[in-house]
């Protein structure tokens, strides 16, 4: 049975001609979704970012990562914000990637452009020391819900049981992308498409987070017939 999820693959690089050629590259490898980090773009504005995405011309996440959140925008929360909400009148902008703990004025008002030019929103939040707890995680993802269309969680564990509170998570809540980070949680981004994540992450060649598969192991580990995931999760 071939997988509905969706294959991302993030781009990071700073010279336009360079992530342009990559987005080629990585169209041709079967990627479904394209991510844009802006934040890795040089001297990056508004009128940069439309040049590449239309040149791109292809579904594309527009993320823009503060450094809090484990990326590389040097300038202030509004310029981060305004570049983000040029990218809603863009064609080929199917998301853009709100972080949970952006300032609550700034995060509501991209959401409201958003909104109004009928892109979809992901709702983010990032832990890069610890994997907090079920309860915890699932007050995140209900909150990120309420806020916009698909949650995503990226954690790191510790041990091998952190991994499994975020399968719990993916198995108790729809529209929602739960990410172990690093090689311990790997495989979690395998198992997203049996618990009918929207999209998943692998990588094309250059890899933005650790842990990330490559597109082609991906694209043969999501369609294969593995166990049931109610079986897996009897006892959590």
């Amino acid at each position: 049975m071939i997988s509905q999820t969706k294959i991302a693959i993030p781009i990071l690089q700073e010279k336009e001609e360079d992530i342009i050629n990559t987005a080629q590259d990585f169209v041709k490898k079967g990627a479904d979704l394209l991510e844009l980090r802006i934040d890795g773009i040089a001297n990056v504005n508004s009128d940069i970012v439309k040049n590449i995405i239309e040149s791109i011309n292809f579904p594309v996440i527009a993320t823009n990562r503060s450094k809090k959140e484990g990326g590389f925008f040097l300038g202030s929360e509004k310029e981060r914000i305004n570049i983000l909400k040029s990218c809603c009148d863009l064609k080929n902008v199917e998301y853009i990637d709100i972080e949970l703990q952006t300032d609550p004025c700034l995060r509501n008002f991209l959401i409201d452009k958003c909104r109004e030019a009928n892109v979809k929103t992901i709702i983010s939040f990032h832990d890069f020391e610890k994997t907090p707890s079920v309860d915890y995680l699932l007050k995140i993802v209900n909150e990120e819900k309420e806020l916009g269309d698909v949650a995503k969680i990226a954690v790191m564990p510790r041990n091998l049981e952190d991994t499994i509170n975020v399968l719990a998570i993916m198995s108790h809540c729809d529209n929602t992308i739960a990410i172990s980070m690093g090689e311990i949680g790997s495989y979690t981004r395998v198992m997203a498409s049996k618990f009918n994540a929207p999209f998943t992450f692998a990588t094309g060649g250059d890899v933005t987070a650790p842990g990330q598969i490559d597109i082609e192991t991906m694209k043969l580990l999501i369609n294969m017939d593995l166990m049931d995931h109610d079986d897996l999760l009897d006892d959590i």
